[in-house]
């Protein structure tokens, strides 16, 4: 016995395939919209010294290396 199909296989493929491509369109449309228009912090430049090779990390990598 041949089970009743409701629908068409032929008619969803092509509507998926119809909302796809709108939801592609309607996203590349307009790519300004997901922009931000905020704009990024200022940096301060750095007020430190930054790395120095002092007595004390010496020591630390002696002790490390063994």
């Amino acid at each position: 016995m041949k089970r009743e199909i409701i629908g068409n296989r032929r008619t969803f493929i092509k509507g998926a395939a119809l909302l796809g491509g709108l939801a592609v369109w309607l996203g590349m449309g307009r790519p300004d919209v997901f922009k931000t228009q905020a704009q990024p912090p200022a940096q301060e430049p750095p007020t430190g010294q930054g790395y120095r090779l002092t007595e004390h990390v010496k020591k630390y990598y002696e002790s490390a290396r063994s």
